[in-house]
């Protein structure tokens, strides 16, 4: 271990072996943390070649479990975004593309909780009474194939080295090193086994990369491993300047999720959401462009994702009459309003904040540890560019606690800037990355 440390110190690139035994060395107990804090450092400052990341990536997911999707009688899919703050589009598009394509394209969506100022799929799912999302392996194949599509919890023996090397970079300030998020990210995706990824990286205030030339770079990093993996790998980049969709907090953001697959969302998580699935479809390779985006757009219109979503919470024990009465999901018992100080227009919102009064509200964690309230969070009435006046309603936080009522809403006032002209729009911007093409980047509906 000396000497593979003393390598990287000294910017040299690690062999399969060396990558091989530090990651099984670990994983295993026989590395101690000290040396792994000082290869983690070097990697920090020197930096990794696509090859190491990609063998780095390869075997931290050969650490634990690796899933077997071969019993699935079609091409399977999944998404990953690297979290923000009303990101709700896991909850829509799982039924649609299930809807999609039926019996040909499968989701075998494994997830995480939220943690921090970002919010966790399976949180979300929680909030509608007696959904279990931790299935047996078994029974998530099954309800894969019978449905074509399920959502449950990472397994305890996924990618363990993972779970290790990151809880050791958080205390080693090595968390913002791109080789390591990218590993991170990928060896937990390919170990979930799905042929075709799909790679949301959120850029700005509510994402952990805060500006677009970071993201790109991600982006790449991820579909060089992927596709080096024999994946079918994109990556879209997308803009979180600004919550997505109105409603932040568990319960309130399946709520949401419902109503875009009734075809009543808000416009920018039902484009979001479209654009997403298209992409996906495609990227099986069994309908181009059009045709995809044609499919996700009918499978709203005709409410068979709607139907689909219905479905798969039924299999997996879930109260379908939550799916057609929100009244049914978890409701907070106390309410506050937020009003805008002045007249004028809303210049800026600093998303992280309002993920981190979500969390303050008692809709978040900040360790794994800690205990939600799926009934908690924010609604927002007023978003970026929007013009209001003084004393007009701009958000309403949700608690059942007044002291994390009134801590909540103070944060989520700090979120706020507010300025005397219009600002100009903003558009979210989506990256697409293909091996030996390049990227584009295109504009969204705001």
């Amino acid at each position: 271990m000396y000497d593979i440390i003393e390598r990287k110190r000294d910017g040299g690139v690690l062999s399969d072996a060396e990558i091989g035994f530090f990651v099984d060395g670990y994983t295993s107990g026989r590395i101690p943390d000290y040396q792994a804090s000082a290869l983690l450092m070097a990697i920090y400052l020197r930096g990794m070649t696509a090859e190491e990341t990609r063998l780095l990536t390869m075997h931290m997911m050969n650490s634990g479990d690796v899933m077997d999707l071969s019993s699935i009688p079609g091409a399977t899919v999944d998404k990953h975004s690297t979290g923000g703050v009303g990101d709700k589009t896991s909850l829509v598009i799982v039924p649609m593309l299930a809807a999609m394509d039926p019996g040909h394209t499968f989701v075998a969506k494994m997830t995480g909780r939220g943690l921090g100022h970002t919010g966790g799929t399976v949180d979300k799912l929680e909030s509608i009474p007696g959904f279990d999302a931790a299935l047996t392996v078994d029974a998530f194949l099954s309800c894969v194939r019978e449905h074509g599509a399920s959502i449950i919890g990472q397994t305890g023996n996924l990618v363990p080295a993972d779970k290790l090397i990151y809880a050791l970079r958080d205390v080693t300030a090595t968390v913002s090193c791109v080789p390591l998020i990218a590993s991170s990210i990928m060896s937990k995706k390919l170990a979930a086994g799905s042929s075709c990824i799909l790679l949301d990286v959120k850029v700005g205030s509510g994402a952990f990369m805060k500006t677009v030339p970071e993201a790109v770079e991600l982006a790449r990093a991820m579909v060089e491993i992927g596709e080096g993996m024999g994946r079918r790998v994109k990556a879209l980049i997308t803009n979180m300047n600004r919550p997505l969709g109105r409603n932040i907090g568990n319960a309130l953001e399946v709520a949401e999720a419902i109503e875009t697959l009734q075809g009543r969302g808000p416009s920018d998580l039902a484009h979001e959401a479209i654009m997403l699935a298209s992409d996906l479809l495609e990227l099986t390779g069994h309908f181009d462009r059009e045709e995809a985006e044609m499919r996700a757009h009918r499978v709203i219109e005709d409410g068979s994702a709607l139907a689909k979503l219905r479905e798969i919470v039924a299999a997996q024990g879930g109260d379908v009459r939550a799916i057609d009465d929100a009244s049914l999901l978890p409701q907070a018992r106390l309410h506050e309003t937020l009003h805008a100080p002045h007249d004028g227009f809303i210049t800026r919102i600093d998303t992280e904040r309002v993920g981190v009064a979500t969390a303050e509200l008692g809709g978040g964690r900040i360790t794994l540890d800690d205990k939600i309230d799926h009934s908690c969070g924010i609604t927002l009435l007023k978003n970026y560019g929007d013009p209001v006046e003084c004393g007009e309603p701009i958000a309403i936080a949700h608690a059942n606690d007044i002291g994390k009522l009134t801590a909540g809403l103070t944060t989520l006032s700090g979120a706020y800037t507010f300025g005397t002209n219009e600002p100009p729009p903003r558009r979210a911007l989506a990256l697409r990355e293909r091996d030996g093409i390049g990227r584009h980047i295109r504009a969204l509906s705001p």
